[in-house]
């Protein structure tokens, strides 16, 4: 009995024994293991600097272990070092030997490698997480080794070449996320024959796939969400489709896609959710059976060709927020929405072909916050509630056929925009406007509307108020015609004021005045034959003084705002003395007028020959018409008949401290970072409303730091030298361009190769100048040359610690070291040399608010959205 209670006690002493003499069993431990894994690890912020061999690694900061209830007590361990700002070379060889790893997560880090072939090894993964983890190289094969897998994130990375065809034997895999990466080639079919399993699949913004939907996708009966968009996918959406009884998102927008959506479609989609078709080549009826989802909370189908009506039950269902039918050829009536019952946020069907009057409901609708229905042939009048959603923001129904009055609009308290251009209305301009404080943009213009513009309008903050083109008389406000440009007060001959055409004085009746008329025509008299003589002797004077010059043609002055100046002054003040700027397309001169007030005049080189008056006239007028804080005022512009030369007369601050240029340049960048932050938020905030708010879209195409002006003491930034391509013409403004070589680090390297111009090429000229406030500009030469800005940040990026290397030393400091960290990854996305990995101009903005606001509140988290992220 002794004996065989001793034994077990004898084996047990000789394992501990054992173990404790044997090197490579100590290194076998979980905790070893996770430490030699430390020690490949680049971690400058000392995120694990907690894990050590005095603490269990159970215990340790981002590790979570799971103890089984089962007999044997197994432990799983879940690492997740997201976000942390790792880099080095992953010893994955050691971490795949810790037992019971069942979780890892290196997402958001800075690995620069490829995938290490070691990671193949950890049997147990259930979950791989490698998303935004600067990972690039092909996919390899052995991930198909990792049989227990059941999500795997690659997204956000560099990948490329195929998808692997192994793939498919990760027959449990749940989720399978390769978004946003540059794979290419055709989808193997095999690969979704298998992965039956799968709820999320995501493939998209790989633009260099080049395949057809796979009709094999429709055999994935489990999947719930589908992200194709960006891909480059072609031919027709394969009837298979109808089969996925799970979905709840599809999103195929961004793609080559054509022909009709399939029969019956969404008849058996009950449970979808969000269904994005938009911006292909799409075309037909859509399927009536599209109502059945009665689950449906977004449809986009916007920029395609679809034609007929709209299906009839779309406008009542119970949860639709979105819809988007946009730049399509929809025909029919509008339907009556379900009044209180409906939740519908956001309608735009913009340039169709939709007819009949508004629906009489729409102001039932409480959660309304946008309704556009421009460029269509709708008719009547606007219903007296248009405006009663609390809700309601934007109202864009111009270029219609509507006509009545408009209405009071008393109940718009949140209401932004209101674009009611191009109809027939009749009848005043309502004063209780005046009374909607966030009311900032207006369009009235070309109606026939009657009466004085109300003075309530200038209790409004207004960026933009166009009554052109109208049957308005009367005085203009006094606050409105200083601010408005004068493009946007023509076409009413009534109207009258400073700086138009009609002096409110001139018709004036006068008791004063006809007492006095014998007198004034007396002096008349004799003040003619005065100004005769002084004339004649001016006139031969100049003739003779013409005998001696070269003749050329007049030069031409359009102003947009009430501004004393003339073309005399303008010409004179062309003068080396008054140079403050040279660029691609001329100089720029500081000119001060007789008044005091100072004017910068752009003398554009125009390559391309000789430019009509009217074309120029047509472009600086669409120009002049962009109001924003940090867009610089486009006053007017100046006319030669000779070879077609453009001046441009830009407004010219008595507060300006110079440009963003001359700071970087300076010996010292002396801002702080809050002040940078706020500087490259104005800067994108303007270009946002160039891309996004203003209609047309304006592109800048010439944006870099000496083109963004600071005003006052605050540095308030303010963009100039937008659009120029428009009036020199493209020929002119890609010669100009190509000569400009000071300039080229803020070109973007598609613009050479590519024949239509797009606002990513902008987003990357605004991450150069994010880059340049995050490094100060302080770029040493490389092998007796200097590099730009760019080249030098990605090349420093891909060292040992060369992020600190990067960030502006003067005000790195562990107050800005997040915000100038999260500065870098933003400017890094927006000069990504993929275009459709940088973010929008909008995004781009609210991303530095969210920076600039923890800037001013340290102790407040940044929240980031991730690009993954679906919107319900």
């Amino acid at each position: 009995m002794a004996a065989a209670t001793c034994l077990p006690l004898f084996v047990l002493v000789s394992v501990l024994m054992a173990a404790s003499t044997s090197p490579s069993s100590a290194a076998e431990t979980p905790q070893e293991l996770l430490l030699d894994f430390k020690a490949s690890l680049q971690d400058p912020s000392g995120a694990l600097s907690a894990w050590s061999s005095s603490t269990p690694y159970c215990n340790w900061p981002h590790v979570a272990c799971a103890i089984s209830a089962a007999a044997n007590a197994t432990v799983s361990v879940s690492i997740s070092l997201q976000g942390l700002g790792l880099s080095g070379d992953l010893a994955a060889s050691s971490l795949c030997r810790v037992r019971g790893l069942i979780a890892l997560s290196l997402a958001s880090n800075g690995f620069n490698q490829t995938i290490p072939l070691e990671l193949s090894r950890c049997a147990s993964l259930a979950s791989l997480n490698l998303s935004a983890g600067a990972f690039w190289g092909p996919l390899p094969e052995q991930l198909a080794m990792l049989t227990s897998l059941v999500s795997l994130d690659l997204s956000r990375n560099s990948f490329e070449g195929q998808v692997p065809a192994g793939l498919a034997a990760l027959g449990g895999l749940q989720v399978l996320d390769l978004g946003e990466n540059l794979l290419s080639g055709v989808l193997h079919p095999a690969l979704f024959g298998n992965l039956t399993s799968l709820h999320l699949l995501d493939l998209s913004r790989n633009q260099f796939l080049d395949s057809e939907l796979p009709r094999e996708l429709g055999r994935m009966s489990s999947l719930r969400w589908l992200f194709l968009q960006g891909s480059g996918f072609s031919g027709v959406i394969p009837e298979s489709f109808l089969g996925l009884e799970q979905l709840e998102a599809l999103d195929l927008s961004m793609n080559n896609l054509a022909g009709v959506v399939p029969p019956g479609f969404g008849l058996r989609l009950q449970k979808l959710m969000t269904l994005d078709l938009s911006q292909n080549g799409l075309s037909g009826q859509l399927p009536e059976e599209i109502a059945s989802c009665s689950m449906l909370r977004r449809f986009e189908v916007h920029d395609n060709a679809f034609s007929g009506e709209l299906p009839a039950g779309l406008w009542s269902l119970p949860d639709l927020r979105v819809i988007r039918a946009q730049n399509n050829r929809f025909t029919g009536r509008l339907r009556e929405f379900p009044g209180g019952q409906s939740r519908l946020e956001q309608v735009q069907i913009d340039n169709n072909s939709f007819s009949g009057g508004i629906p009489q409901s729409i102001g039932l609708v409480r959660t309304m916050y946008r309704f556009s229905a421009s460029l269509n042939e709708l008719n009547g009048s606007l219903p007296d509630n248009l405006c009663d959603s609390p809700a309601m923001s934007i109202i864009n129904i111009s270029r219609n056929a509507l006509s009545g009055t408009i209405p009071a609009f008393k109940n718009c308290r949140r209401l932004v925009s209101l674009y009611l251009a191009g109809n027939g209305f009749t009848g005043p301009i309502p004063a209780s406007l005046g009374d909607l404080q966030v009311l900032t943009y207006i369009d009235l213009s070309s109606n026939a509307l009657t009466g004085g513009i109300p003075t309530e309008l200038q209790n409004l903050k207004l960026a933009l108020l166009n009554v052109s083109y109208n049957q308005l008389s009367g005085r203009v406000p006094p606050s409105l015609i200083t601010e408005l440009p004068a493009v946007f007060l023509q076409g009413n001959p009534g109207l009258c004021g400073p700086g138009l055409p009609k002096d409110c004085d001139a018709d004036a009746p006068s008791r004063r005045r006809q007492g006095l008329a014998v007198a004034a025509t007396v002096a008349s008299f004799l003040t003619g034959v005065a100004l005769l003589a002084v004339g004649a002797f001016a006139v031969c004077k100049r003739l003779r003084g013409s005998e001696s010059s070269s003749s050329s043609s007049p030069w031409k002055l359009v102003l947009f705002h009430p501004v004393r100046i003339t073309g005399e002054e303008l010409l004179a003040g062309f003068h080396d003395k008054n140079i403050i700027g040279r660029g691609a397309f001329g100089r720029v001169y500081l000119i001060e007028l007789q008044d005091g007030q100072k004017v910068a005049v752009k003398r554009l080189v125009n390559s391309s020959g000789k430019l009509t008056f009217r074309v120029a006239k047509n472009e600086m007028e669409a120009l002049a018409k962009i109001r924003h804080k940090n867009i610089a005022k486009v006053l007017g512009f100046f006319y030669s008949g000779s070879d077609g030369e453009v001046s441009i007369i830009y407004d010219h601050s008595q507060s300006q401290v110079g440009s963003l240029q001359d700071l970087i340049c300076a010996p010292k960048l002396t801002i702080c970072w809050k002040d940078r932050v706020r500087i490259a938020l104005g800067v994108a905030q303007g270009l946002a409303h160039l891309h996004h708010d203003h209609a047309p879209q304006v592109l800048h195409r010439d944006l870099k730091s000496s083109n963004v002006l600071l005003l006052g003491d605050e540095l308030e930034p303010r963009v100039t030298g937008f659009g120029i391509d428009r009036v020199v013409g493209e020929m002119a403004y890609q010669s100009c361009m190509s000569s400009d070589l000071n300039y080229k680090c803020y070109v973007a390297p598609e613009q050479s190769c590519t024949k239509k111009p797009t606002h990513l090429m902008d987003v990357y000229s605004f991450g150069v100048i994010l880059l340049e406030l995050v490094t100060a500009a302080q770029r040493p030469a490389s092998d007796g040359e200097s590099v730009d800005v760019v080249k030098w940040v990605r090349r420093r990026a891909n060292v040992t610690d060369g992020v600190s290397q990067i960030l502006d030393p003067s005000i790195a400091s562990a107050a800005t070291q997040k915000g100038m960290q999260a500065t870098l990854e933003l400017a890094l996305r927006c000069t990504s040399v993929v275009p459709d990995r940088r973010p929008a101009m909008d995004e781009v903005a609210r991303s530095l608010q969210a920076i600039s606001f923890a800037s001013v509140h340290p102790q407040t988290p940044m929240l980031t959205k991730s690009p993954g992220t679906l919107e319900p």
